[in-house]
Formats: C-alpha cells, sequence, structure tokens
C-alpha cells in the first residue's frame, strides 16, 4: 500500500484523437451520509464517465464480480454508517474472488478519517482517498491496476475546489450547487471539521454562474449546498453575502425553485429571513438544525445559540413566510443529558410545530470532544427518550399535514420518489414546503398526457397521512367549488427528461448502483463543457 500527499493528480484521457472515450469498463457509486456526499457522488460519476467508464447495468451484482469499479463514498458522523460500509466491503470479498480485476475504492468522510485503516480491515480495498482530492479517483485506479497495490491518498486541505470537476448530475430537473465547503464551527459531537476542514466560500460569480449553467442544461430546482450556509461570504469579507446571493438567484430566468441547506442558528439573520420572503423562487421551506432544547445540553455541545434565540428565529421566519414548513435535527441522549434536559427538548418541539425532524440517539464518535466527556447514556435510557421524542414529533408532523387538507399544492413531479406509485396508479413529488405528495392522474388520461419527471402539477389534497400528503382531487368529479382538481405545466425540465436524459429505469441513481443517473454530465465552473 502506498500513501501520497501530492496534490490530485490529472486523470489520462481515454480518447484517441478528440473521439468518443473508450469503453474502460463498468461502474457503479454508492453514497452513504449527508446531501454534500450525494453531490459529491455527482462528481465521482461524472469524473468516471469522463474517463470513459459506463454505468453498470441495474442488475449487476458486485458481489459476484459483475461491476468492474465499485465506488463507495463514505459518512463519518454517524456510528452506524461505518458499520455499514465494514459490513459491505466484507460481501465484496467474494466478487473480487471472482473477478480479480475487479477494483473497489473507498472515499469521503471515513476515508479521510481512517486512512491506513480501511485497507488494514478489508485488504482487497484497491483505493483510499479523502475529502480533500476526489479528483484524484480516476489516475487512484489506474496506479492501483498498474501497480498491482492498493493506493491511498489523503491530502489534509483543500487544493482543487469540487465544483471544477465534472459532474454527472442524478436528476434533469434538480441540481446541488456547492458555494462552499468545510466548517469553521467546533460543534463537541462533529467530526466534520476535521473531516473537510476550515470553511472554503466560493465567490458569488462563480456560484451564480453554475446554477445558471445548470438551468441552460435544464434543471429549474437548485439546491445550495454548504456545511453553514449562512456564513457564506466570511472567508471574502461580506456577511451579507448568503442573503444576496439568494436575491440573485432570483433574478435568474427558468430557475423555479431555490432551497438551501443548511443554515445554523447562532448566525442566522433577518436579511436571510427578508430575502426568502422577498424572493418569489426561493421556497417556503427552512432547514434548521435545533440539536437539543436544553440550554445546558446546548452550552456543552458548543452551539452557540440558545432555547430562546431558536424559537425567536422560528417566530420571525413564520411572521414573514406564514405557509413556511421548518424542519429540524435533534439529537438524543448527548453526554450529561438529564431528564430535565430532555423534557426542555420536547418543549422546544411542541412550540415550534416542526414539519419534520431528523432525530439520532447520540453515539461515541472517536475524535470529537464529546467522545471523552463524563456522562455517557445508557443505551437503554437513550432509547426511551429517543422512542418519547420521535412519537412526539409524529403526531404533531401529522396535525401540520392535517391542516393543509383541501388546501392546493403545487407538486414537482419526481421520478423514484414513491416506492408504491406503480401499485398504487400513483406518481409522486415535491410541493413548494418540500413535502412528499402522491397524487391520482385524471381518468383515461393518455400516455402524451401524463406528466413527466419535471412538470408542474397542480392539485388539491385530499388525505394527510402523518409522513406525506395525498392529492386524489383529479379522481373528484369536475367543477367542485373551490377545488383545484389538476393541472399540468409542461417544463423545460420535463423536456429535459423526455428527450433522453434519464439513463435508466425510474429511480436509478449513482448513489444505488443502478444505472446511469438522470441528469447530464456537467462542469462545475461554467462555461466549459466535457470534451
Amino acid at each position: 500500500m502506498s500513501f501520497s500527499s501530492l496534490a490530485p493528480h490529472p486523470a489520462p484521457d481515454p480518447r484517441i484523437d478528440g473521439a468518443a472515450p473508450r469503453p474502460r469498463g463498468t461502474y457503479q457509486v454508492r453514497t452513504f451520509g449527508c446531501q454534500m456526499n450525494v453531490h459529491d457522488s455527482e462528481r465521482l460519476t461524472g469524473m468516471l464517465e469522463d474517463s470513459g467508464y459506463v454505468a453498470a447495468p441495474a442488475e449487476a451484482d458486485a458481489r459476484r464480480g459483475e461491476v468492474d469499479v465499485i465506488v463507495f463514498n463514505t459518512c463519518a458522523v454517524r456510528e452506524n454508517a461505518a458499520k455499514k460500509l465494514y459490513g459491505t466491503l466484507g460481501s465484496l470479498r467474494p466478487g473480487k474472488d471472482a473477478n480479480p480485476g475487479m477494483q473497489i475504492a473507498v472515499g469521503g468522510c471515513l476515508a479521510q478519517k481512517d486512512r491506513d485503516t480501511i485497507v488494514e480491515r478489508a485488504p482487497w480495498v484497491d483505493v483510499v482517498f479523502g475529502t480533500h482530492n476526489l479528483g484524484s479517483l480516476p489516475v487512484l485506479l489506474d496506479r492501483s491496476r498498474h501497480n498491482a497495490e492498493a493506493q491511498a491518498e489523503i491530502l489534509e486541505s483543500l487544493e482543487v475546489f469540487p465544483s471544477t470537476l465534472p459532474t454527472r448530475r442524478e436528476s434533469a430537473y434538480a441540481a446541488w450547487v456547492s458555494i462552499s465547503v468545510g466548517c469553521n464551527n467546533t460543534c463537541t459531537f462533529c467530526i466534520v471539521p476535521s473531516l473537510r476542514g476550515k470553511e472554503k466560500d466560493r465567490r458569488p460569480g462563480d456560484v451564480l454562474a453554475e446554477v445558471r449553467d445548470v438551468v441552460d442544461s435544464g434543471a429549474i430546482e437548485v439546491t445550495l449546498l454548504g456545511q453553514n450556509v449562512n456564513s457564506y461570504g466570511v472567508e471574502f469579507g461580506d456577511r451579507g453575502a448568503f442573503a444576496k446571493l439568494l436575491r440573485a438567484c432570483g433574478e435568474i430566468d427558468g430557475l423555479e425553485r431555490v432551497r438551501f441547506t443548511s443554515p445554523h442558528p447562532a448566525m442566522f439573520t433577518d436579511d436571510v429571513i427578508d430575502a426568502m420572503a422577498e424572493t418569489p423562487n426561493v421556497m417556503p421551506q427552512l432547514h434548521m438544525p435545533l440539536q437539543s432544547g436544553s440550554d445546558d445540553v446546548l452550552r456543552r455541545m458548543k452551539r452557540s445559540y440558545r432555547s430562546r434565540k431558536f424559537l425567536g428565529i422560528l417566530d420571525r421566519v413564520r411572521e414573514r413566510i406564514p405557509e413556511a414548513a421548518i424542519t429540524t435535527d435533534i439529537i438524543v441522549g448527548f453526554p450529561g443529558e438529564t431528564e430535565d434536559d430532555f423534557q426542555r427538548t420536547l418543549e422546544v418541539v411542541e412550540a415550534s410545530r416542526f414539519a419534520s425532524a431528523f432525530t439520532f440517539q447520540y453515539s461515541i464518535r472517536p475524535g470529537t470532544p464529546a467522545a471523552t466527556m463524563e456522562g455517557q447514556l445508557p443505551k437503554e435510557i437513550v432509547q426511551e427518550r429517543f422512542e418519547r421524542l420521535t412519537a412526539l414529533q409524529d403526531r404533531i408532523t401529522h396535525e401540520e399535514n392535517l391542516a393543509l387538507e383541501g388546501r392546493p399544492v403545487e407538486i414537482l413531479v419526481a421520478e423514484g420518489e414513491g416506492t408504491r406509485d406503480a401499485r398504487t396508479d400513483r406518481l409522486s413529488g415535491r410541493a413548494r414546503d418540500h413535502r412528499l405528495v402522491h397524487f391520482s392522474l385524471p381518468e383515461g388520461i393518455t400516455g402524451t398526457e401524463r406528466p413527466r419527471p419535471g412538470d408542474l402539477v397542480t392539485a388539491t389534497v385530499t388525505y394527510a397521512a402523518p409522513h406525506y400528503l395525498i392529492a386524489d382531487s383529479a379522481l373528484e368529479p369536475a367543477g367542485r367549488p373551490g377545488s383545484e382538481r389538476y393541472s399540468v405545466r409542461r417544463t423545460r425540465s420535463g423536456d429535459a427528461w423526455e428527450a433522453g436524459a434519464p439513463g435508466g429505469d425510474a429511480g436509478s441513481s449513482c448513489g444505488t448502483g443502478g444505472a446511469a443517473p438522470s441528469g447530464p454530465i456537467t462542469l462545475g465552473m461554467p462555461g466549459l463543457r466535457p470534451r
């Protein structure tokens, strides 16, 4: 096994005299973790295809050696992600025996953290690369094949901003656009800053150029990504840069939906709320991580806000954007959390009326300050509190959904959202507030009249389930007073999907190891095109 601290190397170009790339084998990319990882996987997929690899057929099984290159883009935030990775690597040993030429690569946060441990635990892994050198993957695969030994390259700081790399978008109609990477916070439970480094901001012009580029290629929805989006601009001296960026997105022709994730409550300012309220294409949705409702726990977490400030932000958002759906993250069982601390969390959750919450049981992550804190709680206490919290949030989510019955919603039609759509004869998509909606089509609709992924459908909510909405108004008699029965607006995104952008079966993506993702290959720095 060799280790390198060199900057990312350019991948060899498999093209001959400018012709199309020679097929170099099949690939799968599997993703563990957050939206940032999903977006990074789009870049890994883009680089593999730009280097001449093709997506493996959906039925290809790497456990039988039926894939030539399989890449894992990993997460280190949750303990289960690590267990899942090592379990999956173990299951691939027979595939490696059946096809010795198959290459296995591991990248992302866990690779940055564990480094040589990965190859020690799974010697059949060929390549290990970190969060700072995604662009090294193609050449590391070539070097491993040539040298017949594992290659690991872990850089300690970002050498090339990932958005300069080729990207194979998962969707023809929605795109991720990174505005920053890394994080300057020091939350005691989080290992991300040590793995992704200090925050590095892209210049606003580069971000907006990429947004225009993905819109030109068919997307009508863009999600701006960063570990802490509302600190964007601090690096180049403009603390109001994020609000300005949102307003600038509102001026881009053809961009119909703008989302962002994730902000930090301590730095969330009123100029961002104003920009959200006053920019029509910024969606009425906000993900605002709470983590705990106890001020004592927040202090030990080094979360530089308190519950009163958090609730004040939600009040101001709802004053300006009454229809906003607010979601959150919550950790249960942080070291030293008492029953009284947990009760404070329940009280804040009740007052916040979140549309949904991502709830986590605290688990020790080696390398974080919280891992060595006193007061680590027994599993049974954490589990019991977790169940009480999820029961409370499930009730609130259902109540908030019930309030939408009888209201019209605009749905961006998606592929792969509804796992039971084939059985229910419904399609699925996301409302403006990002709630999942399953909707029926009018009876007798023909194939050419069916809405396509990327089209926009308006229908009325007829039933609110605990975690999704049903809009079957298309099946109701026409002319019902006050009801938006059913309408569809065909979009450029739907045109792009229909024109052949989809790479395979509905729902396939680079993160699942199925056929190629739906979207086109683009380069993050617009104005360039893959050769």
